[in-house]
């Protein structure tokens, strides 16, 4: 039986976190790579990105492997990569969106592993790589999600916010938190502590001056969905001076935040990260067809809680396994779930792709805040946070 009474912790980053930056720039990629393939009516299916990203002081680099029918130049990508940057608010001496020197090592997808993917003749298209992804829902918060996760993520949201729009201008781009909660009978009752560490644009600035002005910020997030204990320790820059941030305080890199992009530590990592990804990665797109089964079968009121496993090898286009857990929150079969989950949904490659219609630009938009819990966007952007599953999965 899991715990009913514990405390627990998770961290996000913000958009201007340099592995987030890392992240960002690998997604927009991905997006130019499928924007223009729709844009100029050429087949989206063929479309392949593997894009990893290196930022430092004044320097980004950006590797991997593509494919794609429509013509894509090192000037687009390079201005794509600049105009991301613009887009989180680097303008720094040490990292400025146009001062940056970026470099473009992308070159064509291996035909060796094009030919495991690829559908031909008889074969349906095979997953990219091998490997195991997990996907998991709750219903602690009404975005399904675990809460310290949750919350984690919209205090840097909102601070992001009123950075944007001006209002506390003084906020720099980088910046991370991390929220502890204690749960009471399996529900979260309290923060019993916060971390805070923003980077701020006025060197003169002490802890104590940052605190006052974003504390009130993060009591308006939280609100009355998780109370603040009143022991709650609070941690607001505790080092102190943090003027130097992002890329040029510390070097970044795409996918070194995956449980920030996930769960929070609350449920299983398959391992592989998701930005820069094209839906033929199932590191990406099945972790994207797990959490969407996971939420809709806690929705429909089968667990309280759900993880969902998927593995995959690579070329091959059935999953080797799917395999459901409730932690003992369940209120049918596992066996018969399990046996539903592979009905409701086909789990191939080029199943989830259809279903979740993920041959789109909309993977930029994942890279920050996490890519699950969000609200399902009118274009098809976080598809996979629909509840479009639930009758079909009541009476298992």
């Amino acid at each position: 039986m899991a715990r009913s009474n514990y405390i627990f912790t998770s961290e996000s980053v913000s958009e201007g976190h340099p592995d987030k930056v890392c992240d960002r720039i690998s997604d927009e990629i991905v997006d130019l790579f499928f924007g223009r393939t729709i844009e100029k009516g050429l087949d989206p299916w063929v479309t392949r990105a593997a894009c990893e990203t290196l930022a430092t002081t004044n320097r980004v680099v950006i590797a991997g492997e593509t494919r794609c029918e429509a013509d894509i130049s090192e000037d687009e990508i390079i201005a794509t990569t600049r105009a991301a940057i613009k887009d989180i608010g680097y303008e720094q001496d040490g990292f400025h969106h146009a001062t940056a020197e970026i470099e473009v090592l992308l070159h064509g997808q291996s035909a060796h592993i094009a030919q495991g993917v690829d559908s031909s003749g008889n074969k349906e298209e095979g997953a990219g790589d091998q490997g195991i992804m997990f996907g998991y829902a709750t219903n602690e918060t009404k975005e399904y999600m675990p809460a310290p996760l949750l919350y984690s993520h919209k205090i840097l949201q909102k601070l992001a916010e009123v950075r944007h729009n001006g209002k506390e201008a003084w906020l720099g781009p980088d910046a991370k938190s991390q929220v502890t909660v204690h749960y009471v009978d399996g529900r979260p009752a309290e923060a019993t502590s916060i971390v805070l560490s923003t980077q701020h644009l006025d060197a003169n600035m002490t802890s104590e001056d940052i605190a006052a002005l974003v504390r009130p910020y993060i009591e308006g997030v939280l609100g009355d969905d998780l109370p603040i204990s009143a022991n709650c320790a609070w941690h607001i820059n505790p080092t102190g001076a943090f003027v130097i941030g992002g890329p040029d305080g510390d070097t970044g890199l795409t996918g070194r935040k995956i449980i920030v992009d996930t769960y929070g530590g609350a449920a299983p990592h398959g391992g592989g990260a998701f930005s820069g990804k094209d839906p033929t990665k199932v590191d990406r797109s099945a972790a994207y067809a797990a959490r969407y089964l996971a939420k809709n079968v806690v929705a429909a009121g089968l667990a309280d809680r759900c993880t969902i496993q998927l593995s995959y090898a690579i070329g091959v286009a059935e999953p080797l396994s799917i395999y459901a857990n409730c932690d003992g929150t369940e209120k049918c079969d596992l066996d018969a779930l399990e046996k539903r989950l592979g009905e409701v949904m086909r789990l191939t490659p080029r199943g989830i792709r259809t279903h979740l219609n993920l041959n789109r630009a909309i993977y930029a938009r994942t890279a920050a805040y996490g890519h699950f819990g969000r609200e399902p966007d009118a274009d098809g952007g976080f598809s996979w946070e629909k509840l479009d599953l639930v009758e079909a999965l009541k009476g298992v």
